[in-house]
């Protein structure tokens, strides 16, 4: 059973291949100095700012902890901001600002690269499997 674990084990597999590919963007983003993590959650805030912290932990599938740890690197970095105040009145949504707009604009390139570098190494039928995945997990909006 335990040679199974190391053999068969879809845990370890996954988070290889996780790492490999994370490594691949991280890469092509170095000289932009932003992280694959980094961009991927720019890019989530983009796609439904203004957002709470609760939207982006629940898109992002991040617990509070890492969550805030991300953010706070972003936040400081000056390419979100927390708006004053939310529809509520007590949350404080987060937005793109200029800055982290001119970022993803200039990271387009290195990611379009990385793009290609990875459904190369995933091949078709990998591409299509983990598509299909990520929007069973996510939804079909993504």
């Amino acid at each position: 059973m335990i040679a199974a674990m190391g053999n068969e084990c879809l845990l370890m597999r996954t988070r290889l291949i996780a790492r490999v590919i994370s490594g691949m963007y991280d890469e092509r983003l170095r000289g932009l100095k932003i992280s694959s993590s980094q961009l991927g959650l720019l890019v989530a805030i983009y796609q439904i700012q203004p957002a709470t912290r609760a939207d982006i932990g629940r898109r992002l599938h991040l617990d509070k902890s890492t969550l805030t740890r991300h953010l706070k690197m972003v936040l400081s970095a000056g390419w979100v901001e927390e708006t004053p105040y939310g529809a509520d009145g007590r949350s404080r949504p987060i937005v793109l600002t200029g800055p982290g707009i001119d970022l993803l604009r200039k990271a387009e390139p290195a990611w379009q690269a990385a793009q290609a570098e990875t459904k190369e190494l995933l091949g078709r039928d990998g591409l299509i499997a983990v598509m299909d995945i990520a929007d069973r997990i996510m939804g079909p909006t993504v």
